[in-house]
């Protein structure tokens, strides 16, 4: 990319660091800010959080400007873009407002608690000319696109089992009771894995159904949930999660997909002892929701006495990125988009398309039947 270079503004152009307003400063936050920090592309212009007074400040963030009132940090700062990674309730009304503002958006996942509001956030984004990329972590994760890249080439149909269940205590008790009061696991976790499935079929989603229970008495809503999507080309896929201190770590991250010509999983501790399987075990942890130990490749094909035709395959993961490193991807990319203009078209109907299909399935709960998708 040339030195010498200037982007689209508001204004017309401006230099070469994007102006960046941060809001929230949780798990993922803190993670966007620190990438912002260290990357000479952006310079942070305010932090912003309800409860940025009684927030710890991360070492590398002190000295930027604090904001607890979103309308008056984005007047205050006029910035560029803004990163918003605050709870799910209020991501399309920040969203909104800073699209109005002219600003680009990144945006923590889900896009939106509801399809009508994820639709106008995109439709604003269209209208405006302005960038919108949704936290879909797993899209620039190598070992995820790997693993993508070989689940399409196992046949049709598919069948796609994924899940993430959280055991929850100390700071992860509160996080994953509050997230809670905004949306349940499945949908909040979901979009990434549903997401996944409709990149492995590229087919169209027809019918959804989804179970829960509520294990939780804190919680306000299902703290587990299962759901199934069925799609136009026969596949079928499933994806479970459950998030409170009752949660068990046995089978907490399985990753799986199977087709006519055979299976790809994600999996871990291959060959380890008893001690690292223990340190496999929480499930809390944000590292290990993106960890790929060693990806698994099954051939299903025979020779003429019906023994396998080629062994299975073990393809290391060792060397994979880290959250942090994820998550400086995530912002790299945002830096390109507006930089280079790039037409986000597939991910922003992808984000709305991901978020149907898990809120279909709250719908199916909350109904006790299917709900067939139009």
């Amino acid at each position: 990319m040339p030195a010498a270079f200037s982007i689209v503004s508001r204004e017309g152009t401006l230099p070469n660091k994007v102006r960046i307003l941060v809001v929230g400063l949780g798990n993922m936050g803190a993670s966007h800010a620190s990438a912002y920090h260290r990357n000479p592309g952006f310079e942070i212009v305010g932090l912003m959080s309800r409860s940025i007074k009684s927030k710890k400040i991360p070492d590398e963030l002190k000295g930027y400007p604090l904001f607890e009132d979103f309308d008056e940090a984005l007047k205050a700062t006029k910035p560029d873009a803004v990163s918003i990674n605050s709870w799910p309730n209020t991501h399309a009304e920040y969203a909104l407002k800073a699209i109005e503002a002219n600003c680009h958006v990144f945006m923590e996942k889900p896009i939106a608690t509801n399809i009508e509001d994820a639709e106008k956030v995109v439709a604003a984004a269209r209208a405006k000319n302005r960038k919108l990329v949704l936290g879909y972590i797993l899209r620039v994760h190598p070992s995820w696109v790997k693993f993508i890249e070989v689940g399409k080439t196992l046949g049709k149909p598919l069948v796609m089992r994924l899940n993430l269940n959280q055991q929850s205590s100390g700071p992860a008790w509160h996080w994953h009771k509050n997230l809670i009061d905004s949306l349940i696991p499945i949908v909040d976790c979901g979009v990434h894995y549903v997401d996944v499935m409709c990149q492995l079929t590229g087919a169209k989603p027809v019918r959804v159904h989804g179970i829960g229970a509520k294990l939780w008495a804190e919680a306000d809503k299902d703290n587990y949930g299962h759901l199934h999507v069925t799609f136009d080309d026969g596949s079928v896929g499933w994806y479970e999660a459950g998030w409170g201190p009752m949660m068990s770590e046995v089978a907490f991250f399985v990753k799986d997909v199977v087709g006519p010509k055979g299976a790809v999983s994600i999996v871990a501790n291959q060959g380890g002892t008893v001690e690292d399987t223990d340190k496999l075990s929480d499930s809390a942890d944000i590292d290990k929701h993106t960890k790929t130990d060693a990806i698994k490749i099954h051939h299903a094909a025979v020779d003429k006495d019906k023994n396998w035709a080629k062994p299975d395959e073990i393809m290391s993961m060792t060397d994979e990125p880290g959250h942090q490193e994820l998550c400086d991807r995530e912002q790299a990319f945002f830096l390109k988009a507006i930089r280079e203009d790039l037409d986000l078209s597939e991910s922003m109907d992808a984000a709305v398309n991901s978020l149907r299909i898990v809120l279909a399935a709250e719908e199916s709960i909350q109904k006790k039947k299917a709900i067939e998708l139009a």
